[in-house]
């Protein structure tokens, strides 16, 4: 059939789209490890392929992919993990599925629509990604140090009113809470007997969130000598790390950031006021001022 002229930019523009997404889950294949999920990403990378040849047949000429999303989702998927770069391309604005549903007199292009909906779906969840699989140990380590951690840099900052010495006293803490949360997970994966996690593996991911945690808001006290202004910047630090940690969790996992994201800057931040409270408090009944 005969393409109006808009229509023709918009399939040039589809077809761009999924021969970029096949290169890219070709390439995802090409650095994947696992076997099963090489083969998951090279069977995607096919139907995205076979859909470019499709919309071919209505405008008969080739396009060229979009080197620049390739880059960035190769990176993405290099740096983040795959899964999370896959569910990143597949739910942005460009999603195949949600520009093919309003040719319905074309049932070409309704066949796309249903297995962009479906098939290419239930594919992406056969992916098995080792850093998912620990995903509950680094939201323990991260958790644990946000809502405990916020609170004890909190409190230190009334209670002892010197940069350099919250700096210390919360360096040592949170240290010696990182190992003790590693061993304790460590402990915990062991007696649970979780199939496909081992204890040490899921004791680094947890201990490692948490001093991870430690530095980025242990810095500002180290840098700025002001203890408002540096508990101002911490407090600014807890939640950057927040959204940061709950976006990417809500793309690999495909549950809301919004929830996720108020449940846990709500309780860290309450606990960090309560424990701010607690510290001004102890100062001024014990009369101690360092």
């Amino acid at each position: 059939m005969e393409l109006t002229e808009q229509d023709r930019k918009d399939f040039l523009r589809f077809q761009r789209n999924e021969i970029t997404e096949s290169l890219v889950y070709e390439r995802l294949a090409s650095i994947e490890k696992d076997e099963s999920n090489r083969k998951t990403l090279r069977l995607i990378a096919a139907e995205e392929r076979s859909h470019y040849h499709i919309l071919k047949k209505y405008t008969g000429q080739d396009v060229a992919p979009s080197r620049k999303r390739l880059l960035r989702f190769y990176l993405l998927a290099r740096i983040l993990g795959i899964t999370f770069a896959i569910k990143l391309m597949e739910s942005g604005e460009e999603n195949a599925h949600n520009n093919y549903d309003k040719y319905t007199y074309l049932p070409d292009l309704q066949e796309l629509a249903q297995e962009e909906k479906v098939h290419e779906g239930k594919l992406i969840a056969l992916i098995n990604e080792e850093r998912l699989d620990y995903m509950g140990s680094v939201v323990l380590g991260l958790n644990d140090a946000l809502v405990e951690f916020t609170g004890a840099l909190a409190g230190f900052t009334l209670a002892l009113s010197d940069s350099k010495l919250i700096a210390l006293t919360g360096s040592i803490t949170g240290i010696a809470a990182a190992l003790s949360m590693a061993s304790s997970e460590y402990l915990s994966t062991k007696s649970e007997g979780g199939e496909g996690k081992k204890p040490a593996k899921a004791a680094i991911y947890t201990g490692i969130a948490y001093l991870i945690t430690v530095v980025a808001l242990v810095t500002p006290f180290i840098l700025i000598s002001n203890v408002i202004a540096a508990l101002g910047v911490m407090l600014f630090m807890a939640l950057t790390i927040i959204a940061l940690f709950n976006y990417y969790y809500a793309v690999a996992r495909g549950e809301s950031f919004r929830k996720r994201f108020t449940e846990m800057a709500v309780l860290s931040f309450s606990v960090a006021a309560i424990s701010f409270l607690i510290g001004y408090a102890l100062k001024t009944f014990t009369g101690i001022d360092t």
